[in-house]
């Protein structure tokens, strides 16, 4: 048994030793979380932080949709927020959101209820928490187009709010810190939606991206002027593959796990490809999934 879990604080969450968080993972691949802790509720999130030891390290999962977890897994606690983060309300003129809401139940909700401006949400995978953090976007919109403020929580101050203008959000990026969790949000929305509304985003997906397959999403973030699929596309390397893993053949910024691929394989073919990108064009692929563990 790992020593890990006696220097915990007492929780009323669940805690987890060699979890398998693999399975939970879009890619299907990784190895297993040291420990894992799903709080409670906020109070028990926050008696753990101010307890636990600042020497054990902490990572935080949503929905796994955009990250590689490596082969060797996650030291430390991964921390997996679950149904008291995943409460939507609408307050006064605001939308009140828990992080560990999904983007796609969040698209459905404001489209109930005649919320304009969350329709792009549908084409992004993920929760709410993880969206924000990474500041993900599609169709033209981007997370920030639609923060007024976050609540967090981390190590040093406990739980403390952050307006949108204090998250410095650029593309596919925030200026959060790694230890920080974020638990909510209030978000905005308009009366009148100026932004061109995308009817049929899963259908445009089917055609476009190969959601079916096992993947992460988007590989890499598009350079200043270029698209990241087509500068793939003109350095040969749709349909690539190394191991168990694929540069797919429908969208060439998706890596997709086709024949039992290790997490290595997926990295492995990543970085080749990011050679033959620049081989070809000079040009450097930034990684946009997250690639955690060992």
């Amino acid at each position: 048994m790992s020593s890990l879990i006696h220097k915990i604080p007492k929780v009323r969450g669940k805690l987890k030793e060699n979890a398998n968080i693999a399975s939970s993972s879009w890619f299907k691949v990784g190895g297993p979380a040291e420990l894992l802790f799903t709080p409670a509720d906020e109070l028990d999130l926050l008696n753990f932080f101010i307890n636990l030891d600042s020497d054990i390290p902490i990572f935080v999962i949503g929905a796994s949709s955009n990250i590689l977890i490596r082969d060797g897994g996650i030291k430390g606690v991964v921390i997996k927020l679950g149904t008291a983060f995943n409460k939507i309300n609408v307050i006064d003129d605001k939308l009140f959101v828990g992080a560990y809401v999904k983007n796609m139940i969040l698209a459905k909700y404001a489209r109930n209820n005649n919320l304009p401006g969350f329709n792009f949400l549908s084409g992004i995978p993920g929760t709410v928490g993880g969206s924000i953090k990474m500041n993900a976007g599609c169709y033209g919109r981007e997370m920030s187009d639609i923060i007024s403020k976050i609540k967090i929580i981390d190590r040093k101050n406990g739980f403390s709010e952050i307006t949108i203008k204090n998250l410095n959000m650029n593309y596919r990026k925030s200026s959060l810190p790694d230890d920080s969790i974020i638990v909510s949000a209030f978000l905005k929305y308009k009366k009148k939606d100026n932004y061109k509304i995308i009817n049929n985003i899963k259908e445009q997906r089917l055609k476009t991206q190969p959601i079916n397959e096992l993947t992460g999403g988007s590989t890499f973030k598009n350079p200043p002027g270029y698209k990241a699929w087509k500068l793939i596309d003109e350095s040969g390397c749709r349909g690539l593959s190394i191991g168990g893993a694929k540069i797919s053949d429908m969208h060439t910024n998706f890596i997709i796990n086709y024949n039992n691929a290790t997490a290595n394989d997926i990295e492995t073919l990543g970085n080749k490809v990011k050679e033959k990108v620049f081989a070809n064009s000079g040009i450097i692929l930034e990684w946009e999934i997250l690639r955690v563990g060992f």
